[in-house]
């Protein structure tokens, strides 16, 4: 049966830990002749720039015994030349997989409703779920991806919020946004994810109120602060967030610190914290090549592909 990954919303625990499983498998070296697409295609259609997502994805197909075909917007002019169900149809003719870097959250759930084969979000101005799943596989192998793991989200509510709420209503731990007003998470997502019940989840406006005690800060780049007739206001908004030494303090002694990447080094973070020793981002993106070769064989496990 096909299963999408556009979002976790009918990804159960048990299927999420599954991911978690082969990843650690694969990443050991415990399956070195496992070849699921072998001789086989995967698009990858991307709408936006992309470094770590494009290339972990690339060499996982290929490690896979694939064939990565990448598809700019440039190329293949999608609801423009062509429309996004047309492209769906099509490539699912053609390839094993559909790896979709969209602008749009529902261009990549248009892709999936003409699509015969799984269809991979991997990111959309509404959700990132690769990445979480990425982060949550590192805190996995730290020992700390538990209920009790106090995981801060600072700064803008965008989709790397979004998804640490979605993940939250799957697996259990204790996460805590702080975000200046106005800039909140997805508030259904919010909601949804608070009535499941699975995690505990509070908002702390107050950045240094929210990271006292903190086993994880998470932060990622902040709205345009450079343009705009409010720009100056925004960056004023945003200061206090910036995850800094200072702020650093407040948190447990051995809190780690972890961000997606790109960073723009002094304003959502410091240098000195990102290069520090708490700092786990690199970690965090060596794992995007063995959490996306992890969540392409369940994937293709699960359709029997």
């Amino acid at each position: 049966m096909k299963r999408d990954l556009l979002s976790f919303a009918i990804w159960s625990a048990d299927q999420l830990s599954e991911v978690f499983t082969i990843t650690e498998q694969l990443k050991s070296g415990a399956r070195p002749d496992y070849k699921p697409l072998d001789q086989r295609g995967v698009a990858l259609v991307f709408e936006q720039e992309s470094l770590r997502t494009n290339v972990s994805f690339q060499v996982g197909i290929a490690q896979l015994g694939g064939h990565p075909i990448f598809l700019e917007q440039e190329t293949i002019g999608m609801a423009t030349r062509e429309s996004v169900h047309d492209i769906g149809l099509v490539l699912s003719q053609y390839t094993a997989l559909i790896i979709a870097r969209t602008i749009k959250h529902q261009t990549c759930a248009q892709l999936a409703e003409s699509s015969s084969v799984p269809v991979i979000n991997a990111l959309t101005d509404l959700l990132h779920p690769c990445q979480i799943l990425s982060d949550a596989f590192t805190l996995r192998e730290l020992g700390m991806l538990a209920p009790s793991t106090k995981i801060v989200f600072l700064g803008q509510g965008n989709n790397i919020a979004n998804s640490w709420l979605e993940f939250a209503e799957k697996v259990p731990i204790h996460l805590v946004l702080s975000c200046p007003q106005g800039y909140e998470p997805h508030a259904q997502i919010l909601e949804q994810a608070r009535a499941a019940g699975v995690s505990r989840i509070e908002f702390v406006a107050d950045p240094l109120e929210a990271v006292t005690g903190a086993d994880v800060l998470y932060t990622d780049v902040w709205p345009e602060l450079h343009g705009g007739l409010d720009a100056g206001r925004r960056a004023q908004v945003f200061r206090p967030y910036q995850v800094n030494k200072g702020l650093l303090k407040n948190a447990r002694s051995d809190c780690v610190v972890m961000h997606r990447l790109p960073a723009n080094r002094g304003e959502e973070i410091t240098s000195e914290v990102l290069d520090g020793k708490q700092s786990v981002v690199l970690h965090q993106a060596s794992n995007r090549l063995h959490s996306q070769k992890g969540i392409m064989a369940a994937m293709l496990a699960a359709a029997h592909l």
